[in-house]
């Protein structure tokens, strides 16, 4: 991050052109799938009732040789007439009744469930964001969220479920246990889920939780701890760290875990021997379980129990739990029983904490159903790539490949194409030029930071836009930390000169973003994706082989998989130190999690 010879980035100097009248833009928003009806008569038919006009009036009949009717006769055969009309107006009543009621209880249940959620913004504050979703050729979004797995001990219930509050009490802060970001491609036929190691280092950036107003002025510290500043600042962190953009926001707490796997029944999952985790208390003998409750927790939870004792054995083992979960919401009868459904929306929404843009039940449904679409055998899972901390063996860092699987995901691509040829959706997306600007050269001035490990290359770019004729006010810095996405943030009513300097620089406009943060200048923070020359790489397809090699890819159709118990020793019985299965055989007098 080092650059010398540039300028610290507080001593820039932009320059902004004065009586250059600004190109007025207005975003181009087309409504789609809205159509405005005229006001059309209710359909409202009466039934069973017939309005008879003035009827001409009978010639008098002949009293001649005829009885006499008795009085009222004719009201004595209009009688069962009468009968009729009240028996419909009762029966449309009690239709009417039933609708209202029936009505009443959908309505009841529907304000039960919102109330239920509890959403927050993916602000802190400053007006920036993590990135957005660019659409591909035919107009269609992927989605990103970032789903976390809180390990706080905020209430009475996690605390009994996570322990560790015998000292210190209900907790008020917490840490992503875990991290996964789920991608959905723009055309849904394709999704990849990538979980995050907890112990992964990396840069904090400087956040500000607007429901606490805990803050941080940025740090370099394991991913997970900036859940302490607020989802927005989670979400900000996981960007900063993949360049992946992040819209959305589901965050689960212990108690959530139980109440999730008790509403569907049970999630199947299967060890390859026998397993006692020590530390997560999950014990369970080698075969397939059913895991309902706190057995479900006590297996996602499970650290010490698989792989080689680390958090990477523990992401594997997760991916395992959910592809059989998503197996079940898939099968026949599972969200066709009303019961059930009700169960498990009722438990979804008391468990999550979402963003608010995804805060009702509509939008969650949406969602729901986009992620049904995608086949399980085209959902992958993976892990990032790691390496081992130069300055801590018990931390990571991102490993070299996993820029490749961070770029799959970024520019929409799938990871279950065999090929490895660059789905429609990402070629749209990647090749999106900026877009043309009116605004000259020389007017615009552009504070240009270094974001990489390369020195010189604030210099580098700022020389070649000086070259191409832009402000003398061009000036260098170094950015605030690493940071692998090259971006371009300009300030409200700049994005015309935005554009210009991208288009000079050969900057896709999915690299431009608004920011309050930047004024009424431009700052253009070059990130890992650009280590050289003075024009970006042209986006080209990664190369899925890469994107995978070590990620632990799997799709979620695979039933038989088993999660892998550690052969190390990893847990400790009465102060010995065993594998696993050792302690399971060992503690005969603790009873398995699951039968």
């Amino acid at each position: 991050m080092t650059d010398p010879g540039d300028a610290p980035a507080g001593n820039a100097t932009r320059s902004h052109a004065r009586g250059v009248p600004r190109q007025r833009h207005t975003s181009g928003s087309a409504t789609s799938g809205s159509a405005t009806s005229g006001s059309a008569p209710s359909g409202s038919a009466t039934s069973g009732s017939a309005t008879s006009g003035s009827a001409p009036a009978r010639p008098a009949p002949s009293r001649t040789g005829s009885r006499a009717r008795p009085k009222g006769g004719a009201g004595r055969r209009a009688r069962p007439v009468g009968r009729g009309r009240r028996i419909l107006r009762t029966a449309a009543i009690s239709l009417s009744v039933l609708v209202l009621a029936t009505a009443g209880v959908g309505w009841w249940f529907y304000e039960h469930l919102n109330g239920n959620l509890h959403s927050v913004p993916l602000t802190d504050g400053s007006g920036d964001s993590a990135g957005k979703e660019k659409a591909d050729a035919f107009g269609r979004t992927p989605i990103n969220l970032l789903v976390v797995g809180s390990d706080g001990r905020t209430n009475a219930s996690d605390c009994k479920l996570g322990g560790g509050c015998s000292q210190t009490g209900v907790q008020s802060g917490s840490n992503a246990d875990v991290e996964m970001v789920m991608h959905i491609s723009a055309d849904r036929s394709n999704a990849t889920v990538m979980s995050i190691p907890r112990d992964t280092v990396t840069t904090v950036p400087a956040c500000k939780d607007t429901e606490t107003g805990v803050s941080t002025n940025g740090y370099t510290g394991m991913v997970n701890s900036a859940l302490q500043y607020g989802p927005a600042c989670q979400v900000a962190t996981v960007h900063r760290l993949t360049g992946i953009p992040i819209d959305h926001f589901v965050k689960l707490d212990f108690s959530g875990v139980v109440k999730m796997s008790d509403a569907v029944g049970g999630v199947s999952a299967c060890v390859d021997k026998d397993v006692y985790d020590t530390y997560s208390h999950l014990k369970l003998a080698q075969g397939t379980h059913t895991l309902k409750g706190v057995a479900a927790l006590e297996f996602v939870r499970s650290r010490h129990g698989f792989g080689d004792g680390s958090d990477l054995g523990r992401t594997y083992s997760q991916h395992i739990f959910l592809s059989s979960m998503i197996r079940k919401f898939k099968s026949a009868g599972t969200l066709t029983d009303p019961t059930a459904v009700y169960r498990l929306a009722d438990a979804a929404t008391k468990a999550l904490t979402v963003d608010t843009g995804l805060g009702t039940i509509s939008k969650l449904i949406g969602l729901a159903a986009d992620v049904d679409k995608v086949p399980a055998k085209r959902i992958t899972f993976t892990t990032m790539q790691t390496a081992p901390d130069p300055g801590d063996s018990n931390r990571l860092v991102p490993a070299a490949t996993a820029q490749s699987l961070f770029a799959t995901i970024a520019n929409d691509q799938s990871l279950t194409n065999a090929s490895g040829k660059k789905t429609a959706a990402a070629s749209a997306t990647a090749k999106a030029p900026a877009a043309a600007s009116t605004v000259p050269a020389a007017q615009i001035a552009v504070t240009v930071e270094n974001g990489t490990t390369v020195t010189g290359r604030a210099s580098a770019v700022a020389t070649a836009l000086l070259d191409k004729g832009f402000s003398s006010g061009t000036t260098t810095g170094n950015a605030a930390g690493t940071t692998s996405t090259t971006t371009l943030a300009y300030g409200s009513g700049h994005k015309a000169e935005a554009q210009t300097a991208a288009k000079a620089l050969g900057l896709p406009s999915s690299h431009l973003k608004q920011s309050a943060a930047t004024g009424t200048g431009l700052t253009l923070v070059i990130g890992t994706d650009w280590t050289s020359g003075t024009a970006y790489p042209a986006a080209a397809p990664a190369d899925t082989k890469t994107a995978t090699a070590d990620a632990h890819a799997e799709t979620a159709d695979q039933s038989k998989t088993c999660a892998k118990v550690s052969p190390y020793k990893t847990v400790s019985l009465d102060g010995v130190a065993m594998t696993p299965t050792q302690a399971y055989r060992a503690a005969t007098g603790t009873k398995d999690s699951a039968p």
